[in-house]
């Protein structure tokens, strides 16, 4: 049990670095440091799901980012099944980007 939740800690470190690998493309600043990622759930089964937003839900990458998203963490070696929901609740602002974000952007 221990060995498993040792596995489990170390590919969610993964799958949160996978994330930081990930870009809005009109804004220069990763999806997780933005506040795109609401959650990362995994269960014993190695299996993910991502609950996610959008800057807006007329975003031009609508289609395309949640795919990225999907296909990037399924690369992990080790993740078996991944699911990403989308969502607009609560509605994203910049208050849900990080400090470092923030600085990235210019508005700390």
């Amino acid at each position: 049990m221990v060995q498993a939740n040792i596995t489990k800690n170390i590919l969610g470190d993964a799958v949160i670095e996978t994330l930081k690998t990930i870009f809005d493309p009109e804004i220069p600043v990763n999806i997780y440091e933005l506040g795109l990622i609401y959650e990362v759930k995994m269960d014993d089964e190695l299996n993910v799901t991502i609950l996610m937003t959008l800057t807006s839900p007329n975003c031009p990458v609508a289609e395309s980012l949640p795919v990225e998203v999907k296909e990037r963490i399924s690369e992990v070696d080790g993740i078996k099944e991944v699911t990403v929901e989308l969502t607009f609740e609560p509605p994203w602002d910049k208050d849900m980007m990080s400090e470092e974000a923030l600085l990235e952007l210019g508005f700390i």
